[in-house]
Order: structure tokens, then C-alpha cells, then sequence
């Protein structure tokens, strides 16, 4: 958050009185100090409104420079984030907008959003929504997160991968290893062949790429979204989150 103290008064001086960032307190006397301290003084309190704006100015050129990040390290890994075979595809395959979301079987938040995200893949049919696993939550997300990677690897199409998915973080309580294994055999899958997959080298693989990705971006939470060239962390809702889809598809908040 901006703090005016974070400024020394001879900083604050120049911004207001005009002077150049480049002048230094050196360039002034004591008493030339004392009395452009004393103007700054003088002047803030007779508007402390300059304070906000400077404020507001500061966390807008912040969040510009995030944005911009962002979309750097999206760029630099876009192959990765949007089509890596790793990922689990359950919208629309030919879709015209990606919409990315990292998640933890144990986000209280996640599962609020995974209704988002269904309503999404109803209302639009041409978003192409990838699903990566980023247990941050302690050893039982990890261990939820191992038995999904195992579902994708048995199941190409993503539906019974999608199914799995909504058992699992729709159900109350802690998500672990024990009632990811229940929701898959619930999802139809081949329990045998779940269990021997769970511990092969893709699952680690993935585990690794999918926090890559995060470093990456600056993910340290969930759930995160790419959607289009945009980063979007936390649950910002289904109506923050269609006008970030209307973003990618046309530039503005409603195409």
C-alpha cells in the first residue's frame, strides 16, 4: 500500500512545486529546505486530496506494471500453459478464447469458482477452458492432485476427468487420497490401472511443469486464471471473470 512516508519531504516538494526528480536536497541551503518543507506542509494540509490521487496514480502505474508481467510471461509460455498434453481440456477443443484456471482440491475458493466455471462452459460454447492442478494446501492437496493427474492419463476425452473433478471439490471435508480415490471409482474409472498410474514418473512430471508455470506467472495462490494474455488471481466471480473472456475475444468488457 502507498505510504507518504515513504517519501522524504524534499521528494514530495519537487512533485508538487515542479521541480525536476533529478535535483537533490544538496542543491539547496538549510533555510532553502526549511521553507520548501514548510510550502509542502503548508499545501497538503490545505489539500490532503493530493494525497489520494497520488495514491490512486501510484497503484494504477503498479498494476499497469503487473498487467504487463503478466503478459510477458504469458507470452514466453504460452505453449505450455495452453496446449501442453498435461493440461485437461474440458470445454470446447477448437474454442476461441483459452481460459486457464490452477487449482487446489482443498480451496475453500476453488470450489465456489468451479460453479463459475461450469455456468461459463454453459453460457459460452466457444470457450476452451484448461484445467492444471497446483496443490499449494499441504501433503493431502498433493495427494488429491496425484489421483487426478492418474485420471487424466486414462482418459483422453476430459468427461470423466470433468465428473471426477466435480465429485471431488464439491464434497465437504478435506480432499486427500482416500476420497479422490473414492470419487474416481464413483467417475467409472479403472482402479488398478488408477493406482499403478499414480505413481509413474507423469505424475511428478506434471506436478513440476504446472509449478513451473506458476513461478513463472507469479502464481502463488488459488485459484488463478489465464484467460487470453491476462493473469487474473483469486475468485473474482463469474461477472469479473466474463469480462475478462470479453477482453481476449474483443478487446472490451462486453463484445
Amino acid at each position: 500500500m502507498f505510504s507518504f512516508r515513504s517519501l522524504t519531504p524534499m521528494l514530495v516538494a519537487f512533485a508538487i512545486i515542479g521541480l525536476p526528480a533529478s535535483a537533490t536536497a544538496q542543491t539547496f541551503s538549510s533555510s532553502q529546505r526549511g521553507e520548501i518543507e514548510k510550502i509542502v506542509k503548508d499545501y497538503l494540509l490545505s489539500h490532503p486530496e493530493v494525497l489520494e490521487e497520488m495514491s490512486a496514480e501510484l497503484s494504477k502505474r503498479q498494476a499497469a506494471a503487473e498487467a504487463e508481467k503478466h503478459q510477458t510471461a504469458v507470452k514466453a509460455n504460452a505453449d505450455m500453459i495452453f496446449n501442453s498434453p498435461r493440461g485437461v481440456i474440458v470445454g470446447n477443443r477448437n474454442g476461441d478464447v483459452n481460459f486457464v484456471e490452477f487449482f487446489d482440491y482443498n480451496c475453500g475458493y476453488c470450489k465456489h469458482a468451479m460453479a463459475d466455471m461450469l455456468n461459463l462452459m454453459k453460457s459460452d460454447p466457444k470457450l476452451r477452458v484448461v484445467l492444471k492442478e497446483f496443490p499449494v494446501l499441504g501433503p493431502s492437496s498433493v495427494e488429491a492432485a496425484q489421483v487426478a493427474i492418474a485420471v487424466r492419463m486414462q482418459d483422453p476425452s476430459g468427461k470423466k476427468y470433468l465428473d471426477f473433478h466435480q465429485k471431488l471439490l464439491g464434497s465437504r471435508g478435506q480432499a486427500d487420497k482416500a476420497r479422490a480415490l473414492a470419487a474416481a471409482k464413483e467417475s467409472g474409472l479403472d482402479m488398478a490401472k488408477l493406482e499403478k498410474d499414480m505413481v509413474s514418473q507423469e505424475v511428478k512430471a506434471t506436478l513440476q511443469e504446472n509449478f513451473k508455470l506458476a513461478e513463472a506467472m507469479g502464481l502463488n495462490g488459488t485459484p488463478s486464471y489465464v484467460i487470453g494474455n491476462q493473469v487474473v488471481v483469486g475468485a473474482v466471480g463469474m461477472e469479473g471473470l466474463a469480462k475478462k473472456i470479453s477482453e481476449a475475444r474483443c478487446g472490451k468488457a462486453a463484445c
